[in-house]
């Protein structure tokens, strides 16, 4: 997923970015009706690698046809306003934020229906894949979708800055940097001329209440309780509030990071690409906009463990995944689409593109996910991360839920209030009621 894209539909249900034209673009009314439609939102390089995986099954399936059709700003509204129509997409994207309140209201199909069908192919799959991403797609007992690539979010880090102030960050998530080494490492980093900061020793390219909660869980709790249709949060856990506590002091007491405020015009992606921070948190979306750049030698680490947590640090799932619609006219067609592309030859195209993560084990030890990848010598913070991944809260309340987040964490990441106020009662009461 584009940084873009990642950061707005994170932060609410219905909201996802704009989605540039590309030739590959379709609609649902077409006069093609005994062709498959496939719904997907994609910038214009990720929907060629999408449309190469359509040719590969094309060679081996020329029965089927797929007919694409891309997504528009609002991908969530534009498959409920299709399927309310009737001509729900027969395959959709699935994002795993998303997906729940599409499940609850009827409008996917579950997969068990098909994997009980072929039970080797099933097995074959379980034993390939990693299971937080499989279940993140598991809800209420049912698997509405298959995952197909992994999003979750590391550091960025620039090696030459790194080199000079003499350090050297974990490789691997296993060994993990703690919270106290991790603002040293920041604080030997920035760099300040005459009270203006000329280089940072962190920026955030994500969404800032959530990588805050991404270091609360690095702490030693989870964000939800559980992590797929969760009861209750665990916020005003004091584990949990220290991490997120500690990411908010790198901008507002530390100064080694960009401000919130000041995020709506300081662009962390650039500031890393030019220089001016030495680390960025963010996923493997940007790995596009960093790679092969002229005097940006970049490498990947991980994100650092506070007192509580450990052994080893994690990460967010960020999976999004394939599902089929419950009413389709070309179930069988769309499920042997869907076994393809997050089968072996799909994920082997995928891992070989440079612009995804893989989700099977196979592709991801693969030597085309390697060689597109021959920039990062610290190779496990992609290929471990899978396995080090939490779920995001899998609701189909998420709307609701997400609003009060962002209201009550950004007043914490401003400096407003402390992250021991933090009071998750109105949450959890949506919760109750979801």
């Amino acid at each position: 997923m584009s940084p873009v894209r990642r950061r707005t539909l994170l932060g609410s249900a219905l909201a996802a970015p704009l989605l540039a034209t590309t030739p590959f673009a379709g609609g649902c009314g077409s006069a093609d009706d005994d062709a498959v439609t496939f719904f997907f939102q994609a910038r214009p390089e990720e929907a060629r690698v999408r449309m190469r995986i359509i040719d590969e099954f094309r060679k081996i399936r020329p029965d089927i046809r797929i007919q694409v059709i891309q997504s528009g700003p609002d991908p969530l509204q534009q498959m409920l306003t299709y399927c309310a129509g009737g001509k729900c997409p027969d395959i959709m994207m699935a994002w795993e934020l998303l997906y729940a309140g599409l499940a609850e209201r009827g409008v996917l199909l579950d997969l068990r229906t098909m994997l009980d069908r072929d039970p080797e192919y099933a097995a074959a799959l379980r034993a390939d894949s990693y299971p937080v991403l499989y279940d993140t797609f598991t809800y209420a007992g049912g698997q509405y979708a298959l995952p197909e690539q992994w999003s979750g979010v590391f550091l960025y880090y620039n090696r030459r800055l790194f080199a000079e102030a003499g350090l050297t960050p974990p490789a691997r998530w296993s060994e993990a940097w703690s919270f106290a080494e991790f603002l040293d490492a920041a604080q030997a980093l920035t760099r300040r001329d005459a009270g203006r900061t000329r280089q940072w020793g962190f920026a955030d390219a994500w969404v800032p209440y959530f990588s805050a909660a991404c270091f609360g869980m690095n702490n030693g709790v989870d964000w939800f309780t559980p992590t797929v249709d969760p009861a209750r949060t665990n916020m005003a856990d004091p584990r949990f509030a220290a991490g997120f506590q500690f990411y908010a002091d790198l901008a507002v007491r530390h100064r080694v990071a960009p401000k919130v405020a000041d995020q709506q015009s300081v662009s962390a992606p650039d500031l890393f690409r030019r220089g001016r921070a030495a680390m960025a948190m963010g996923g493997h979306w940007l790995y596009s906009e960093f790679a092969g750049q002229d005097g940006l030698d970049i490498d990947l680490t991980v994100l650092p463990v506070g007192p509580h947590g450990g052994p080893g640090a994690i990460t967010d799932v960020g999976s999004t995944g394939l599902s089929i619609a419950a009413d389709s006219p070309r179930i069988e067609q769309a499920w042997e689409f869907v076994k393809f592309a997050t089968g072996p030859v799909g994920q082997a195209i995928i891992a070989a593109s440079g612009l995804f993560v893989p989700v099977l084990r196979s592709a991801m030890g693969s030597t085309g996910f390697a060689e597109a990848h021959r920039e990062v010598r610290n190779l496990a913070v992609l290929t471990e991360g899978p396995a080090h991944s939490r779920p995001l809260p899998i609701t189909p309340a998420w709307g609701k839920v997400s609003a009060l987040l962002e209201r009550g964490g950004n007043r914490i990441l401003r400096g407003a209030a402390t992250a021991a106020a933090l009071d998750p009662s109105d949450i959890d009461a949506v919760l109750e009621v979801k």
